[in-house]
């Protein structure tokens, strides 16, 4: 058997380098989302369905919002802080009012801080789940609904944790940090 021209190897193999890292582009950012989602990378919460059930802890929980430049809203959480049973569920709200003279679509992006800890807040219901539109001057309630994982206790850089900052920016929904953050959390 007669191998190919050196120059014809070296060529599939080009190609076929092209083609995995053509490949790998395009797989980039789900993976990237799972790994966020995997390990709370940078306050990346999880998504849950039910909590497991209080253990008896607490643990404070201060809620942060802001309105990126673009959206004329006022948005606020209806209380800033809450002291929560670790792994009891658990609702806030947050009021969102269209000061513009225009209907407003926004999505909101979110956070908590320390970052190490994104990994032990589950969120069960959330408004920034989806995209959120406001008639001028119409006023919302949004509710989130959340829980802090237990499993926060057996982490030795976690367990002493007393507050946890959960932090939602609103962004107009045709921004390019809301695009960029929605292609994150979608896999898109």
């Amino acid at each position: 058997m007669k191998w190919p021209s050196r120059n014809l190897r070296v060529a599939i193999l080009a190609g076929i380098g092209v083609c995995s890292m053509t490949g790998l582009g395009f797989a980039a950012v789900p993976l990237y989302r799972m790994f966020c989602e995997a390990t709370g990378l940078n306050g990346t919460t999880q998504r849950g369905l039910r909590a497991p059930g209080s253990v008896g802890q607490k643990i404070t929980v201060a809620f942060d919002s802001n309105v990126a430049k673009g959206i004329p809203w006022k948005f606020q959480p209806e209380r800033r802080s809450d002291t929560i049973d670790i792994g009891g569920r658990d609702m806030a709200f947050f009021t969102a009012t269209n000061t513009g003279d225009h209907e407003v679509t926004g999505t909101a992006t979110f956070n908590v801080t320390p970052t190490f800890v994104g990994k032990y807040f589950t969120k069960i219901q959330c408004f920034c789940f989806t995209q959120q539109t406001l008639k001028p001057g119409e006023t919302v309630r949004m509710p989130v609904i959340f829980y802090v994982d237990p499993k926060i206790l057996d982490d030795p850089d976690a367990r002493d944790v007393q507050e946890i900052t959960l932090s939602y920016t609103f962004y107009p929904s045709e921004s390019p940090a809301v695009k960029a953050a929605a292609a994150t959390a979608h896999g898109s």
